[in-house]
């Protein structure tokens, strides 16, 4: 479920690089404990030559990314003196010329890499820097964040008792619930049926049994819906797609729930919602 969740976020990210970029093909892949860099996720390749390719630190484009942790990039791959050659093949067989590579780091440690890349041997401009940098940015957000949440459950699990019995849902599971749930509500048009649900997710908020850590926050329903997408590793604009807001809206509702929970950062935001009671 947790690698499910992170390459739905690369997918997210991949998507928003080209939007943003304007590069016809973008891809990109994460660590995976104990593996090498794998390419998982493509949008725009014409041919299926880079997908799977497994990237060796200092090799290629991306190897060197890897090893730099910074961004790295090349006007002509196939005549670039600064990388070495493993990957000209796949990378000919795609026809690509013109490429980023940007590390995703998350705690300082590479998590992954994303590319963007032109058909012609163009320099890298700016712009396109500058979206495949907030977009390893976003996904960044999105790990850390999973981690967290990750990290608090192991936590809860010395604190409480489960939800369930050993084949039981975990609790990472039933919190992906509860978020589904208040995506769900604001669209039911029925008001008995969405109270009902609202009645659901305010028992999954106490549901753990876990001492709560801080005095209760008075949280909008919009504020909660926010955080929950947020705790499911959602970037701004992934939970505005959910909860059917403008991304500038779920800002709003973002630094005003971080605000009453006195965090900087959504992080700190997510960690202080379920202290408080007011995430499950």
């Amino acid at each position: 479920m947790p690698e499910q969740m992170e390459t739905a976020e690369l997918r997210a990210a991949l998507l928003r690089l080209r939007r943003g970029s304007g590069l016809p093909v973008v891809f990109g892949g994460l660590l995976q404990e104990g593996r090498a860099l794998r390419i998982g996720e493509m949008s725009g390749a014409v041919t299926p030559a880079l997908h799977g390719l497994s990237i060796s630190t200092g090799s290629g484009l991306g190897g060197k990314c890897l090893a730099l942790s910074r961004p790295c990039a090349v006007t002509d791959y196939p005549s670039a003196r600064h990388i070495t050659h493993e990957y000209d093949g796949p990378v000919a067989a795609e026809g690509l010329r013109s490429v980023i590579a940007v590390p995703v780091v998350v705690r300082r440690k590479v998590r992954g890499v994303l590319y963007g890349a032109l058909r012609d041997a163009l320099p890298i401009g700016e712009r396109i820097f500058d979206a495949a940098v907030a977009a390893a940015r976003d996904l960044e957000q999105a790990l850390a964040v999973r981690d967290e949440v990750r990290q608090q459950e192991e936590a809860r699990h010395h604190l409480a008792p489960t939800p369930s019995g050993p084949s039981g849902p975990s609790w990472e599971e039933v919190r992906q619930a509860y978020g589904e749930l208040r995506e769900l509500a604001p669209q039911v048009p029925d008001p008995e049926l969405r109270k009902r649900l609202l009645a659901v997710c305010g028992r999954l908020e106490t549901a753990s049994g876990a001492p709560r850590e801080l005095p209760a926050v008075a949280l909008t329903p919009r504020e909660t819906d926010v955080l929950a997408a947020v705790a499911s590793g959602a970037t701004n604009a992934a939970a505005a797609q959910r909860l059917g807001l403008r991304p500038e809206t779920v800002k709003g509702y973002l630094r005003s729930a971080m605000r009453k929970l006195g965090a900087h950062t959504r992080l700190e935001a997510v960690v202080a919602a379920r202290r408080a009671g007011a995430l499950p």
